[in-house]
């Protein structure tokens, strides 16, 4: 299957998850604290699972790549903004959250482009501007 399909069903999960990690927080009354440790519980299982036959080659993937997966996925990504978006559905409206919480692609597309050479295309430069301005028609 090609990348795209996998990065579109990506955002029907995320974005359907969120749905249901909204209603989940707001029926059950629960922090958005108990919220991401109910979902990461979840996704450990499943994922521990499904990734058993890959564990070996952890020890070959070397300390430096390990350092790079814990602080950009389990710190930053994995806690700090889940909890953010956590805590943003808890207190607002799922159609002000989403948007703005799902301009991902936009700073990691930044980063690509700020930090590993990747091209500046114009095509880039309209992706980014159209993805800010749909935003700002969304939440506004």
């Amino acid at each position: 299957m090609k990348p795209q399909i996998f990065a579109l069903l990506t955002a029907i999960c995320w974005g359907v998850g969120g749905y249901f990690e909204k209603k989940g927080l707001v029926l059950g009354n629960l922090s958005p604290q108990i919220g991401i440790t109910i979902r990461t519980i979840s996704a450990l299982i499943i994922l521990g699972a499904v990734s058993f036959p890959q564990w070996k080659t952890v020890p070959q993937a070397g300390s430096k790549a390990i350092l790079y997966m814990v602080i950009g996925g389990g710190v930053v990504a994995g806690a700090v903004g889940m909890l953010c978006f956590y805590t943003a559905l808890k207190g607002a409206p799922l159609n002000r959250v989403m948007p703005i919480a799902f301009t991902s692609p936009l700073f990691g597309a930044l980063m690509g482009v700020l930090f590993s050479g990747e091209p500046l295309t114009f095509k880039t430069i309209i992706g980014m501007v159209l993805t800010i301005a749909g935003i700002i028609v969304l939440t506004v």
